[in-house]
């Protein structure tokens, strides 16, 4: 039975998922401000009661919001986890819209995962009407 957690997670828990999925390690500073400023988090509970998986979100709340940090567990992939983090995530920029407006829900995903997130409703870009989405690294 995976739990869904919203808006509680630990430093050490944020950096112990990405590891999982071999991206690197922030500064414990960086990943608290990254908590502290998402507009939402979610976490992802095993029956082991240890994190699976989590996902936030950032962005303005009112014209565009971003996931970010989509992240399941290796140990769990392909066990329906991303999915739910998915749907609980657009749930919660859903209830930010104003009836009869449109939200922009946005990502950039990982290569080699564009079937996941096409399976769940995004859109690959560039298209006929929509340009490639870029990048720049600050370093």
């Amino acid at each position: 039975m995976i739990k869904l957690i919203e808006n509680d997670i630990t430093v050490e828990e944020y950096q112990g998922l990405r590891e999982s999925v071999g991206w690197r390690r922030l500064s414990d500073r960086q990943a608290q401000a990254a908590i502290d400023n998402s507009l939402f988090f979610i976490k992802a509970i095993g029956d082991r009661g240890t994190p699976i998986g989590m996902g936030r979100i950032v962005g303005d709340g009112a014209v565009i919001c971003y996931i970010q940090d989509l992240v399941v567990s290796p140990t769990v992939q392909g066990m329906g986890v991303g999915t739910k983090l998915i749907n609980r995530l657009k749930e919660f920029v859903e209830s930010l819209r104003e009836d009869n407006t449109t939200m922009m829900l946005c990502l950039m995903c990982a290569k080699g995962r564009e079937e996941f997130y096409l399976k769940n409703g995004f859109t690959a870009r560039p298209t006929d009407n929509l340009g490639p989405g870029m990048i720049t690294y600050l370093m």
